[in-house]
């Protein structure tokens, strides 16, 4: 039941695993797929909250209302976390041998061929596999 609660609130939190950073911390890996099902989780969640409060009590005036927290409570959030997400690919991309090969797939953070995420101190093939991006590809 614990990890159940777990997945959710990790799905809700914009986040979908974890990974060690330089500090030896666990950060959550990011991607655009936990990006957009957190936006998906919150935004349903919101429709059904609203839904409910407008037939129970009888707010038919203020539908509006259920707009402004469906912007503040999902949208929002998912916008500001994929702009995290953005920096962070980019830093990847410029400051590691994985973002200039052309298995690299920056929507997911992950090598293609070993479907692993990557990080500034993790190559999954350690450069054995690492063929260069055309320049068709940047």
């Amino acid at each position: 039941m614990n990890s159940l609660f777990d997945k959710i609130a990790a799905a809700f939190l914009f986040r979908e695993g974890t990974e060690e950073d330089e500090n030896g911390t666990l950060q959550p890996v990011v991607t655009v797929g936990s990006i957009v099902w957190g936006i998906i989780l919150r935004a349903s969640i919101i429709v059904l909250f609203s839904f409910f409060f407008i037939q129970f009590f009888r707010f038919h005036g203020y539908w509006w209302l259920a707009l402004f927290i469906f912007w503040f409570a999902a949208v929002y959030p998912g916008w500001k976390q994929f702009q995290h997400f953005d920096k962070k690919i980019k830093d990847i991309k410029e400051n590691t041998l994985c973002g200039k090969c052309k298995y690299f797939e920056s929507s997911g953070q992950l090598c293609k061929i070993y479907d692993e995420h990557i990080t500034k101190d993790y190559i999954p093939c350690d450069g054995l596999d690492w063929e260069p991006k055309s320049f068709e590809d940047d």
